[in-house]
């Protein structure tokens, strides 16, 4: 199957992207410097990344593969922590959390033989994991900025009462969790009926059996739901002190 994308198909599809211009210029939403903004960071970041990964793939390296995952790992937690600004350590949490749930995961599928550590396997998965991750651990700080302004005054009311600050921030950790994995949960609920996902159109695309397929997107139905809910677990636990001083008092 000839898989190979021209130039001129590349250009002709680009012209979609006039579509999201038109809608922005005519609703006038302000949104039209944002996506051409967006468009040409795609370009030169995925033409860099392109050529990148062609290398790594043909060196086949361990450590240039764990450098490369290192370095998705970094640029989720740095995403993810800019997602609320109030938090001190944001970036120190995301990372530790990011890195925590990508390295559970893929060792477990490792482990389990599900995939090989061979870049061309590692670093695609990887990214996939530190990505969801990412996108959950910033629900996860979105949530409890909002959940703390709104309990602040519950908070303070169960702190007054002799709580730790633990206590007091449970039902606001619970919550921020619920919310951060949610996503993830109802996307894993409509797979196969709504959606079919991108790993297994891409192989069903690339002209491999559909049921092979499917048992590779169930592989990251299962990553996806590991990985996003112990990275907003650990980002939550990590990241709810930050919003109390040294004398357990509730910041204003």
């Amino acid at each position: 199957m000839n898989l190979n994308v021209s130039n001129f198909a590349l250009a002709t599809a680009a012209l979609l992207v006039c579509v999201s211009l038109f809608i922005s210029s005519k609703e006038k939403l302000g949104l039209t410097k944002d996506i051409l903004i967006s468009v040409l960071r795609a370009l030169i970041q995925l033409i860099v990344v392109g050529y990148v990964l062609q290398y790594i793939f043909k060196v086949d390296n361990v450590l240039l593969t764990a450098a490369m995952i290192l370095v998705i790992i970094f640029n989720a937690a740095w995403n993810a922590g800019k997602r609320n600004p109030q938090l001190e350590h944001g970036f120190a949490y995301s990372f530790g959390a990011i890195f925590a749930s990508t390295g559970i995961t893929l060792g477990m599928l490792v482990l389990a033989g599900a995939i090989n550590f061979i870049p061309s396997q590692m670093v695609p998965i990887s990214g996939m994991i530190a990505s969801n991750s990412m996108v959950a651990i910033g629900l996860c700080y979105r949530s409890m900025e909002t959940q703390y302004h709104d309990q602040r005054q519950q908070v303070l009311e169960k702190l007054a009462l002799g709580a730790e600050v633990k206590l007091a921030s449970l039902p606001i950790l619970r919550g921020s969790i619920k919310t951060a994995m949610q996503p993830t949960i109802d996307s894993a609920k409509t797979m196969g009926i709504v959606s079919l996902p991108g790993m297994m159109s891409g192989l069903i695309f690339a002209g491999v059996d559909p049921v092979q397929a499917i048992k590779y997107q169930i592989m990251v139905v299962f990553m996806l739901l590991s990985a996003t809910g112990l990275g907003s677990f650990i980002a939550g636990y990590l990241a709810y002190r930050d919003y109390f001083n040294s004398r357990q008092q509730l910041k204003i």
